[in-house]
């Protein structure tokens, strides 16, 4: 039996190393889609894949249905005098921060339905009302950004600069955040009031958006310094789970694919449990990925410049480094942490370098790539789990494992 179940984890970690693309999984062809279950032994390599729509042309079809959303928003009242230059200036605020992004989330969307409806083909009208929902996901992650962007006072955003940054914009940004908020619910009534899974997909947004203001709340008390202060007393692993889970995992994983289910039929209170067990955990993966990308990544190309140090935000770099760190170490790290200075900030990456906090992540991502893997093979026998098929989940931790942006 434990020889079974070490063939079964070697078999799905081969199947997640094999690169998929962030659109294979909408022109996906069910038969493969059934190949990718952890329970099918023929090689990745092997398997059959369904002639697909490029890459470059799926995404120009998903960048339609935003233009075609912000004209919905827009052009009718940009004919009213009374208030056309307040409707220009939304037009502005979505254009500028709804797209740009990779289109991860709303993408998902669409890829999760193409799995959970099992052997048929999405109809035209279902892939568009879960492009919709995809944008839905795209603009709620916007007013998460710019909000946050003001609080955290960064300067770049996406490769350019943040929209309170942007001549002529400042701390109206402010009520741009919470219009951007807005429109999302204006959105969801003039296309979703007719469908049943309407009320469970109003409730959806709302929920997810308490729980990532929760996150975020968690955020700005651990980071704020107390008295002037660093208080590392505060960034311990608990608070950083519990952080990372409301601020992050559930707009980021378990939103995306939750939309999908209901769209799907899945109302079964144990299929989301399941769901959501596997999506959390994936969400606190690619957090921490984005701590260190922070610090590690190139700016150009993550589009903008880390400073989760300066900010002293609690990131699991900083939650680690304490648990190693010897006295003098930690003395530097308390004297230079959160200042905006670069000789400061280059001290503490000095910390890191000593405690070798690059190869600390390395190790944390393989562990936390086979603990997926793990959980995947051990929900895949529940009832609960009958109508998830498992290459949806392993798509999605292929798509994030080893990032670079």
């Amino acid at each position: 039996c434990l020889v079974g179940v070490a063939n079964k984890l070697i078999h799905v970690s081969s199947q997640l190393r094999v690169s998929v693309s962030a659109f294979d999984c909408v022109h996906f062809s069910k038969q493969a889609s059934k190949q990718a279950d952890m329970s099918d032994s023929s090689p990745p390599e092997k398997r059959p894949r369904k002639k697909a729509a490029s890459s470059e042309s799926y995404r120009k079809a998903f960048t339609e249905v935003f233009q075609e959303l912000r004209a919905e928003l827009t052009q009718e009242d940009l004919r009213d005098s009374e208030i056309s230059d307040g409707i220009a200036h939304l037009d502005e605020v979505l254009s500028y921060n709804v797209p740009g992004g990779k289109c991860n989330r709303g993408l998902m969307v669409v890829g999760s339905l193409c799995h959970l409806v099992g052997d048929r083909e999405l109809t035209p009208t279902e892939e568009k009302k879960a492009m919709i929902l995809g944008w839905c996901v795209e603009w709620l992650q916007a007013f998460f950004l710019v909000a946050d962007d003001i609080m955290d006072r960064s300067k770049m955003r996406r490769g350019k600069p943040c929209w309170y940054c942007k001549e002529g914009v400042g701390m109206i940004a402010v009520n741009d955040a919470l219009w951007i908020e807005g429109t999302i619910y204006k959105i969801l009534k003039r296309h979703f009031r007719e469908e049943p899974y309407y009320l469970s997909v109003m409730e959806l947004f709302h929920e997810t958006t308490y729980q990532t203001e929760l996150g975020q709340t968690l955020d700005m008390l651990t980071s704020s310094p107390t008295s002037g202060h660093v208080d590392f007393s505060r960034f311990s692993t608990e608070r950083y789970e519990a952080i990372v889970k409301y601020k992050t995992a559930y707009y980021s994983f378990y939103l995306p694919v939750a939309l999908a289910m209901y769209m799907a039929g899945i109302t079964d209170e144990g299929a989301h449990k399941t769901a959501k067990s596997i999506l959390l955990v994936m969400g606190e993966y690619f957090q921490i990925q984005d701590d260190y990308l922070d610090c590690y990544g190139d700016p150009q190309v993550i589009g903008k410049v880390g400073t989760d140090i300066e900010e002293n935000k609690c990131s699991w770099l900083v939650v680690q480094a304490l648990k190693r760190a010897s006295p003098e170490q930690r003395a530097i790290l308390q004297e230079n942490y959160a200042r905006d200075d670069p000789a400061c900030v280059q001290k503490v990456k000095g910390v890191y370098r000593e405690l070798d906090m690059e190869g600390a992540f390395r190790a944390y991502e393989e562990s936390s790539y086979h603990s997926l893997t793990e959980m995947m093979i051990d929900s895949s026998g529940s009832a609960a789990s009958a109508s998830l098929p498992k290459g949806m989940f392993l798509e999605y931790a292929n798509r994030i494992y080893k990032r670079k942006s």
